[in-house]
């Protein structure tokens, strides 16, 4: 609750703030927009003395909501059931987690001579979710009586919308308008038995009904720039009462809805229905003032595995012939605080599986699949952090604007402090050529070095602290992350007890005029975990498999790799990465790789007159120890990894190649993988991996 707070509050002082920061960049008369934004038999106001809200627009919106049902149950020949459970505030930073929603929302905008607006808008919103434990927007209530025994009723949002009429007033330099109209929601509501009949303990009764209702509410639209402009939004909806069956409890759930939220958001205005091709090849451009930076990027991944050789399976197997897919879509958005200081936040919604649910490969070919997947989009905030640089001299070097990134100078000499949440590769590790699965490879050991186990959730984000000092030539990087309560979960350590030192030296330099670099990273995780000879011998005592998560005791586990990205000419790079971990006890966050070899080229399209086109190959050979292979052999599990036996072990190498090129305002990507030896087992394979990639940024 004190979170939820501090961010509603703080969204009232970012928009009270940008309101006074854009006055030095939305000038007192803004342009016009070309005639052509006027194709309309109506007149249309005259923006010489203010913004132009007239056309179409599309946009983002965050925000907190909160809600609350009544409820009934009824069942033949026992008294009714009833009560009422509140969908209350909550967040929880090391989570993620909270009473927040993310989503898109666009519409239509007619302003009249008299300045009066009218127009529609429709939204979709998707609330933030754990996954474990689906759809925090959500309440929950236990009662009991005597036939019925004890029983927890619950009910959660999965996801909802809205399609409204927008009336309003379009002042000189804001517009202020009421709104009204249809919603909608996707609900899930539960029935737990917890004791008593008539079901047995702990079975759950689950239905997911749509809901029909109305919304109405309030906001405040300010411009930004010529094409950006941010609102703050009230939003009331009501949802009459809805009745499900529960077929195991034999029981009729009735129940209403009420939700309010408070969201702030972005649009961009693309004009008439005659600027709507340019945008569609183009996209937005991108927006950044003195002050404030946002960026965007969605991505969709698609997978198939082909039929192929497996004659046995277990827990973590690579199932043949499935096709899996994910999408994602990641907002950006950070102020400047002070000299040098920048904060980041970056809400991403999530949905999907990778392959098999992101089991039966170390090296699994799908960098944008998280451990965890999903049927329904969620919202979690992955990343917030502050960054601090130092300017300590040397050469002033420009700094593009990106994504966590504003535009602007630094020196080649400096200090950059980073603490918050955030993928400790996000500085730890990198390479230009290999690093990020939504625009290169997408194979988890040839975007990161596969023996390079760094903290991290399983979504793949931290908690911690990370310097780096700049020198010349030379980077010196050190940092300190937080690791999940245990090995390979998705909840970080609340109390740090269980933590991972990364330390990293950078050599930069040119070879004739080819620059390169060459980086090497160590890390020391100290937490509890097993050692494989541990759990082999317990389970050689009770005849089960190994079971690693018997033998677990608090000590350290560390690693070494090196990263290698080399200029050969212009417009083709070469990059290689080389690791070892310690091999007799379990990894314990990324993925089940004791040694790692990986090279590659990435080749412009530039050389062949294509400059926005990338074709990549590389190829990744890892291995494991000998007790570890011994320990999958007796049954074990690791992250990724587990057929039940492994009699015949093997390298696991993998292939890949890909070829990306842009189709209007995205970028495609046709990807190929080819595994031998899939988890270390010569038994199973060689698996071919087909990959689609969709992407887009601004």
């Amino acid at each position: 609750m004190k979170g939820i707070c501090k961010f509603g509050g703080g969204t009232g002082v970012v928009l009270a703030t940008w309101s006074a920061a854009m006055a030095g960049d939305v000038p007192p008369n803004l342009p016009v927009k070309a005639p052509v934004a006027y194709v309309t038999s109506a007149p249309q106001a005259p923006a010489a003395n203010g913004y132009d809200w007239n056309g179409w627009y599309i946009g983002a919106h965050v925000g907190v909501t909160t809600g609350s049902s009544n409820w009934s149950a009824t069942q033949p020949g026992a008294p009714g059931l009833n009560g009422s459970f509140d969908l209350p505030y909550h967040f929880d930073f090391m989570a993620g987690t909270g009473s927040y929603v993310a989503g898109l929302q666009g519409g239509y905008n007619h302003v009249f001579k008299s300045h009066w607006m009218i127009g529609f808008e429709t939204d979709l919103s998707f609330p933030n979710s754990d996954v474990v434990i689906p759809f925090s927007v959500r309440g929950s209530q236990t009662v009991s009586s005597p036939l019925a025994g004890q029983v927890s009723y619950g009910e959660a949002e999965i996801y909802s919308g809205t399609l409204r009429a927008r009336v309003g007033y379009a002042f000189d330099h804001f517009l202020l308008y009421g709104t009204g109209g249809l919603a909608w929601t996707f609900d899930q509501v539960t029935r737990t038995q917890i004791a008593g009949v008539p079901v047995t303990p702990g079975a759950v009764d689950l239905v997911q009904p749509w809901r029909l209702g109305w919304a109405a509410g309030a906001g405040v639209e300010i411009p930004v720039t010529a094409s950006w402009s941010a609102k703050a939004e009230y939003l009331w909806t009501g949802f009459g009462h809805q009745s499900v069956v529960f077929p195991l409890g034999a029981q009729t759930f009735d129940s209403d809805l009420t939700m309010q939220s408070i969201r702030v958001g972005l649009n961009y205005h693309i004009g008439d229905s005659t600027q709507v091709p340019d945008f569609l090849i183009k996209g937005p451009s991108a927006l950044e003032t003195d002050r404030f930076a946002f960026h965007g990027q969605a991505t969709f991944l698609g997978q198939y595995d082909p039929p192929f050789r497996a004659p046995y399976s277990g827990t973590n197997s690579l199932t043949p012939n499935t096709a899996r897919e994910t999408a994602d879509a990641t907002l950006y958005a950070g102020v400047r605080l002070w000299q040098g200081a920048e904060a980041w936040i970056n809400p991403e919604i999530d949905q999907g599986f990778g392959l098999s649910g992101s089991v039966g490969v170390a090296g699994f070919p799908s960098g944008e699949a998280y451990k965890v997947g999903a049927d329904f989009p969620y919202t979690r905030l992955q990343r917030a952090f502050v960054r601090q640089t130092i300017d300590l001299g040397g050469d002033v070097q420009k700094v593009d604007a990106g994504l966590n990134q504003f535009s602007g100078s630094q020196t080649s000499d400096r200090l950059v402090f980073t603490v918050g949440k955030f993928a400790v590769v996000d500085i730890f590790d990198t390479n230009k050529y290999a690093h990020d699965p939504r625009s290169d490879f997408m194979n988890w050991t040839i975007a990161d070095t596969g023996t390079f186990d760094y903290a991290a959730d399983a979504w793949a984000y931290t908690v911690g602290a990370a310097a780096e000092w700049y020198q010349g030539p030379w980077t010196l990087r050190a940092g300190l992350f937080d690791l999940s309560i245990a090995p390979n979960q998705t909840a970080l350590d609340p109390t740090f007890s269980q933590f991972q030192w990364v330390g990293e030296i950078e050599r930069r330099y040119s070879i004739g005029d080819q620059p390169g670099k060459l980086a090497v990273t160590g890390f020391l995780t100290r937490g509890r975990m097993g050692s494989f000879e541990d759990a082999i011998q317990f389970a050689a005592l009770t005849g089960g498999p190994a079971n690693i998560a018997a033998v677990r005791q608090y000590q350290s586990r560390g690693g070494v790799s090196m990263n290698l990205e080399q200029q050969l000419i212009p417009n083709v790079g070469f990059f290689a990465r080389a690791g070892l971990a310690d091999g007799d006890k379990e990894p314990y966050e990324f993925t089940d790789v004791d040694r790692t070899i990986a090279a590659g080229l990435s080749v412009s399209g530039k050389q062949w007159g294509r400059d926005d086109d990338t074709f990549g190959i590389a190829g990744v050979v890892n291995g494991i120890s000998n007790v570890h292979q011994a320990f999958l052999n007796a049954g074990g599990l690791g992250i990724l990894v587990g057929d039940g036996m492994l009699p015949h072990p093997g390298n696991e190498e993998i292939l890949e190649t890909y070829y990306s090129f842009p189709v209007f305002a995205a970028k495609v990507t046709l990807d190929y993988q080819l595994i031998i030896n899939p988890a270390y087992n010569r038994d199973r394979g060689p698996v071919s991996v087909l990959g689609l990639r969709v992407h887009t940024q601004y």
